[in-house]
């Protein structure tokens, strides 16, 4: 081996170790060493920094930017050698079979890595890394393409009739006909080679074609320039878009004949790392619904969710929240000397200017802004909450005669965030006796505006304590299938990772999901049956016109953690368990009343608990089909006749 090589693979290890790729590396092999099936190719995907390779070696840096195929070889044969170093995956036997992808966190900021059309020459025959970037005019659909293939040869006698000698895997540029066609040999006997289909791995791609953004001045229908000029679209291959981890994909498989049971896991080992699994569960999956409703996109037409947590341990809360906004691009802790909302100053430059400082509430577009506890903030700023939860937008006012101008200016934002706060219930009593009013199932929260807590979608009350013993999460023993103690009691921080809730939110929130037919009569069914029961003579319905809104949103939330793109009834059913929820918080039981843990009735402990949490939520399906077909209106809302 040339010793530049063998230096190579030596950096190479020492990055992925420094970076936590190694560990991730054996983490994804105990995945498909522990999975029942067989596989012929193994994908791993290695996220590259390029700045840090470069620090550790300018040759492999070089080879990453430069010649990226031949550093894919090279950490390919890295991670084989590890593979059969530790023996990390029984089922593998040849280098071929390790389907590396390298992907870069970023290329240099120079104009040799940006692909442009409008430069001569067209000196892009190498093949390595550009930055594009132009408008697209085109898009096909998404179709399929063979990532990877096994073939055998045909000669029962030849040696390579078995075995994984012969691994076809899709190359940069390559056509589908040079990863899978009908007239491959054998070079040991030169017989035909045959595809053993059952291994073939899928994946997606789309085509888009893209013109250079200084193209749209052929559009403009006049130029000042005299120079004749001409544009044309370029053809780019788009494959492999976010996907979730292998660990979600098989928990999915296994949790199928359930609408309900893949959430509920979700929720269980949701944030292990800073909570024990099992405890706070509503709170959790109210949390993940929240995350999956943000968008990475300008849309002013999605609907964030907002949460109002009750909590006696706001310790554990704010733990919990902090460690969730992290998981989303534009999660935001209020800092409380700051401000929330968009506020205007003069310039600090000496120019006497108004200034207008974003604030958090801004820099959260379209993420979260968790605000901390609720009755730190001033009253005034309560009612700007308010008005901004109610309205999604907020105003400022700039005086001219203070910041130099001769008139008086406003200046309205759009607020494309999620709101998250708390309510600390211990810390508040002390200070506020509470009345002897309340109806059943209310709490008494007179200590806050009433305006302030209805303009939250969501109301949670967490009064949970950790159980007696530690919960053994149920994740494991459905990953596992464990027969042996010892692989049942490892850390479910080990399962779910923190990158892997990061990579599962990315992928479920861009899912655009639709209401099925029956989903959404039952939707309306109940909301007009609520708004029936609960109307007061003198003060009206409790039911705001929001309230619709609200339970469509969730039900789309749940469709998407569930992976789903149509919203079933069984979505409706975890909808209207918290809104039912958060209502009797707020106002007291209904005639649909329903248990504060309605959604997580039992510790989920054994496969046994999923199946009476199953069976406890088809009773209380077929309640709240009852419900709407007494109160609601004449819908065709069917009752089983089980």
């Amino acid at each position: 081996m040339k010793p530049d090589l063998l230096r190579m693979k030596e950096v190479a290890l020492i990055y992925l170790d420094r970076s936590g790729g190694l560990q991730k590396f054996v983490n994804a092999c105990k995945l498909y060493n522990d999975s029942k099936q067989s596989y012929a190719i193994f994908r791993f995907p290695i996220l590259i920094n390029p700045s840090d390779i470069i620090e550790l070696d300018a040759t492999l840096g070089n080879y990453i930017l430069h010649k990226p195929v031949k550093a894919t070889q090279i950490f390919q044969s890295v991670c084989f050698t590890a593979v059969k170093t530790l023996s990390l995956i029984q089922q593998l036997q040849t280098e071929a079979q390790m389907s590396i992808v390298l992907k870069l966190t970023h290329l240099p900021s120079l104009p040799s890595y940006i692909f442009s059309l409008c430069k001569f020459p067209f000196d892009y025959t190498s093949q390595r890394f550009y930055m594009a970037e132009g408008i697209v005019v085109a898009m096909s659909t998404v179709t399929k393409y063979t990532q990877g293939a096994r073939f055998v040869c045909c000669d029962e006698n030849c040696p390579f009739s078995e075995g994984f000698q012969y691994i076809r895997v899709h190359t940069p540029g390559a056509t589908e006909s040079a990863t899978v066609r009908n007239n491959f040999v054998c070079t040991l006997c030169t017989s035909p080679l045959r595809e053993d289909m059952k291994y073939r791995v899928l994946g997606d791609k789309q085509v888009i074609e893209i013109v250079d953004a200084k193209a749209i001045s052929a559009f403009q229908g006049f130029s000042s320039s005299k120079t004749p000029f001409r544009f044309q679209s370029f053809t780019v291959f788009l494959r492999g878009p976010s996907q979730i981890s292998e660990k979600f994909k098989y928990l999915l498989s296994l949790t199928s004949k359930s609408c309900w049971r893949f959430t509920a896991l979700l929720a269980n080992s949701f944030a292990s790392q800073v909570l024990l699994p099992g405890i706070n569960n509503t709170l959790k999956l109210a949390i993940l619904l929240s995350l999956v409703q943000t968008s990475d996109r300008n849309d002013l037409t999605a609907d964030y969710l907002d949460i109002l947590v009750l909590t006696n341990d706001s310790l554990i809360l704010e733990r919990v929240m902090n460690y969730s906004i992290s998981l989303v691009p534009r999660g935001i802790r209020h800092i409380p000397s700051g401000e929330v909302f968009p506020t205007v100053s003069k310039d600090k430059h000496g120019t006497g200017t108004a200034s207008i400082q974003a604030n958090s509430a801004l820099l959260a577009k379209g993420g979260v802004c968790f605000i901390g506890e609720l009755s730190s903030h001033r009253k005034d700023k309560l009612e700007q909450l308010q008005s901004v939860l109610e309205g999604r937008t907020t105003t400022i006012f700039i005086p001219g005669k203070k910041y130099g101008e001769e008139i008086d200016q406003q200046v309205t934002f759009p607020i494309q965030t999620s709101f998250w706060s708390f309510i600390d219930v211990d810390a508040s009593c002390k200070k506020h006796i509470q009345g002897d009013n309340t109806l059943i199932g209310q709490m008494d929260l007179s200590f806050i505006s009433a305006n302030v807590i209805d303009a939250f979608w969501l109301l949670i009350h967490c009064n949970e304590s950790a159980f007696s013993n530690p919960v053994l999460p149920v994740v494991n023993l459905l990953l596992k299938k464990a027969i042996n103690p010892e692989d049942a009691v490892y850390a479910i921080s080990k399962q779910f990772g923190t990158q892997d809730y990061e990579e599962f939110l990315a992928f479920s929130k861009n899912l655009h999901v639709e209401l099925c037919s029956e989903a959404e009569r039952l939707i309306h069914g109940y909301y007009l049956a609520s708004r029936r029961i609960r109307t007061h003579p003198v003060h009206g319905s409790n039911l705001s016109a929001t309230a619709l809104n609200i339970l469509i949103s969730l039900s789309k939330a749940h469709a998407k953690l569930s992976l789903r793109t149509e919203v079933l009834e069984e979505d409706v059913l975890i909808a209207v368990l918290l809104f039912e929820s958060s209502l009797t918080l707020k106002y007291g039981a209904s005639v649909f009343c329903v248990a504060p843990n309605a959604v997580f009735p039992f510790e989920l402990n054994s496969e046994n608990s999923l199946n009476q949490r199953d069976i406890y939520l088809m009773q209380c399906h077929q309640q709240l089909k009852q419900f709407v077909a007494t109160y609601g209106p004449a819908t065709d809302v069917l009752i089983s006749e089980d």
